[in-house]
């Protein structure tokens, strides 16, 4: 049992090794798969058998959630009364690595009488599904990771390699965003973040303000009752600055005796950064990140001060 592990890393390498054959069989096949689907009026469907079809599956979950209109179906159930949901609208997308699947191969014959478009994907090129299919994208692999060369390892995980590409490729094309990405995930966390308006998250209540004259050792004690970490410097109603906890210990060290005697003009960040509160929870997070912050100010359209935003209440709940 002690190389077990041996075993392990030797799967992970032949799958990786199959993933990175893919790339020199992406040809012009694969533009035109990509068009085709791009230019399609109904939806994708997606089939296969077995292994195939669970990797059919989750390629059909992956372009429907990120904007290509896209189901999987089983091709005996489409042989079955099924395919009467079928238009000529739509284009299938067969996944077969023999491409002799007969369950396949019996559902070409129809969609060839229903004149629907077929884009196969399989691991030989010269199979019955490959020559008979508008579109064939290869996905060749020399070996199976299996021990026995038998079991489905690399071909599928090569299968769902090329359509995670198709996804991203029809990402790119339809300039697909992350406001687009939220129409389809409204659930958990991800929705949250990608619908959440800054006004839904920001402080209004108790906003340490302090004037730009306040000595420091006055302007700890209401930076320590705001619990933000923070005071705004506000004067005439207008924003000049910013002040930290962390600035007033950098100002203790620096000033030393003479720090009783600094006010908050001396040591404040001016022009702080600043969002509106219809801004987006991605967006302030992006912010954060950019520049280094932990707090940001939200303003309304006469720059007045209206709500702050902290970085540790977001990204607790993001």
């Amino acid at each position: 049992m002690e190389n077990v592990r041996e075993y392990a890393v030797k799967c992970i390498k032949d799958e990786a090794q199959a993933l990175l054959d893919l790339i020199p069989q992406l040809d012009e096949e694969f533009d035109k798969a990509v068009d085709m689907i791009f230019h399609c009026k109904g939806h994708l469907i997606v089939t296969g058998v077995g292994k195939s079809g669970h990797v059919g599956a989750k390629i059909a979950a992956t372009l429907a959630s990120t904007g290509t209109p896209s189901f999987f179906i089983n091709p005996l159930d489409a042989m079955h009364g099924d395919l009467g949901m079928i238009t000529e609208e739509d284009i299938f997308l067969m996944i077969s690595n023999s491409g002799n699947t007969d369950e396949l191969l019996r559902l070409v014959a129809s969609l060839q009488y229903l004149k629907v478009p077929i884009i196969s994907m399989t691991g030989n090129p010269n199979s019955l599904i490959a020559r008979n299919s508008d579109i064939h994208i290869p996905v060749q692999i020399k070996r199976e990771a299996c021990p026995l060369n038998l079991a489905p390892t690399s071909s599928t995980t090569a299968a769902l390699a090329m359509g995670d590409a198709i996804a991203c490729a029809l990402m790119e094309v339809r300039h697909f965003k992350a406001n687009d990405f939220a129409k389809f995930h409204p659930g958990g966390s991800l929705g949250r973040k990608l619908v959440t308006r800054v006004r839904d998250v920001m402080y209004t209540d108790n906003f340490p303000i302090l004037p730009m004259d306040m000595k420091l050792s006055e302007a700890l004690i209401h930076i320590s009752n705001g619990k933000l970490g923070l005071g705004v410097v506000i004067e005439d109603e207008k924003i000049k600055g910013i002040i930290t906890d962390g600035d007033i210990r950098r100002a203790v060290e620096g000033a030393q005796s003479n720090f009783f005697n600094l006010s908050v003009k001396d040591i404040m960040t001016v022009n702080p950064k600043t969002i509106g509160p219809e801004a987006k929870l991605t967006q302030i997070q992006a912010m954060f990140r950019k520049h280094k912050i932990h707090s940001l100010l939200v303003v309304d359209a006469d720059k007045h001060l209206i709500g702050i935003v902290d970085y540790f209440a977001i990204m607790g709940d993001a």
